[in-house]
């Protein structure tokens, strides 16, 4: 059995490493803390001309139709870099559900515009309960005049200031799982934003209200009342993409640990000779390592279809998420005084794991969805 990256895929990653290297320096992102726009037009043509954008869509919308691995690639070097980005709430969530469950005409509308960059698409999935099951939307969507009337409230929507369209969760019966997704124009009558802060300056969002908007039925992405198994899917993908970012994040912490030990003297010796340092250095590897492997089985789990791709992706989320709070927050204290400092680098990579941390299910819900399909096996 070979564990070992293919060529095409070495490839892939040393080239978007490069670009990001050079592209999005620790100035680049700072400059995007106090930008309204929160990212680099820019960079986003030229990760689109180089197929970042488009990387899983079908060749047929213009896509590479490659898989969750390369995904994952590259997410882990945007995080990594803490690349300041629509990617993720328009690749990984909006895009991967019309793809998943659009029909052809939606996906030849909204499809080749994201890969494009022409579009940029987010989706809305929170409200007000800290819950990632169906029970939690309640935004209301009633049929009516040739389409339904969105009204309600969605929390942290990921770059929906920026955002052409929405991919919208309400619910559409009073069923535990009646839930229905919407393709929704942003400047549709009746919407609004409000930005919000996040821990990691870099990961713009807002609330968006609906008040009395109106979508045609041909926005209606795959069934009516049936959009929760679409969810469902999203949600593991989702899940394994958050924790490929907050590798990238703990691996980027762990080297600058271990350079910095190499160099820091105190009694007259780099602080990395000294057993503790060492021991704690050892113990982020294995951290590191082990998150590796979670996060790129359950990568091939789910690009390959197996059975346990869903337990895969919450094995991944629950590892890393944990050990993302260890690796990045001992490389702070590794660092003493200067790894609490605003202009020290390491609080970046920090925030970027800490806001992934909660997204698409914390380590306790995941650690409680791997007990369940065990036990659900085990019947």
């Amino acid at each position: 059995m070979d564990f070992d990256f293919t060529s095409d895929q070495v490839m892939l990653r040393n080239t978007v490493r490069e670009y990001l290297t050079d592209k999005c320096t620790s100035q680049f992102v700072r400059s995007m803390f106090d930008d309204q726009a929160g990212y680099s037009k820019a960079m986003w043509k030229e990760m689109a001309d180089n197929g970042w954008l488009g990387l899983t869509f079908p060749e047929d919308n213009g896509g590479l139709g490659l898989g969750q691995v390369e995904l994952s690639m590259i997410l882990e070097e945007m995080g990594r870099a803490v690349l300041p980005s629509p990617y993720f709430a328009s690749v990984v969530l909006a895009g991967a559900a019309i793809a998943d469950a659009g029909d052809k005409a939606q996906k030849d509308k909204y499809l080749g515009g994201i890969g494009s960059g022409e579009l940029i698409a987010t989706m809305g999935w929170l409200e007000d309960a800290t819950s990632w099951g169906p029970g939690a939307i309640n935004l209301k969507a009633e049929s009516g005049g040739g389409g339904f009337v969105l009204n309600g409230l969605k929390r942290f929507v990921p770059f929906a200031h920026v955002a052409d369209v929405a991919i919208v969760a309400a619910r559409t019966s009073s069923k535990p799982d009646g839930i229905t997704l919407f393709a929704v124009d942003m400047k549709s009558q009746g919407v609004a934003t409000t930005p919000v802060t996040n821990m990691d300056l870099t990961s713009k969002a807002a609330e968006v209200s609906f008040s009395n908007v109106r979508v045609p039925e041909e926005n209606v992405i795959g069934d009516v009342d049936g959009g929760w198994p679409v969810l469902k899917r999203l949600l593991d993908k989702a899940a394994v993409s958050a924790a490929a970012e907050m590798l990238g994040a703990s691996r980027k912490s762990m080297e600058m640990s271990v350079d910095y030990a190499k160099v820091r003297e105190t009694f007259g010796q780099p602080i990395g000779t000294f057993q503790a340092i060492k021991h704690m250095a050892a113990d982020m590897l294995v951290e590191v390592e082990s998150s590796h492997g979670a996060v790129y089985y359950a990568s091939w789990a789910q690009a390959a279809g197996a059975p346990d791709a869903s337990l895969a992706a919450s094995v991944a989320k629950a590892y890393v998420g944990d050990a993302s709070r260890k690796v990045c927050g001992d490389s702070i204290q590794l660092h003493g005084g200067i790894g609490f400092t605003w202009e020290f680098d390491l609080h970046l990579y920090f925030k970027r794991a800490k806001y992934y941390e909660p997204m698409f299910g914390d380590a306790d819900y995941h650690r409680e969805q791997a007990l369940r399909t065990l036990e659900a096996e085990t019947k």
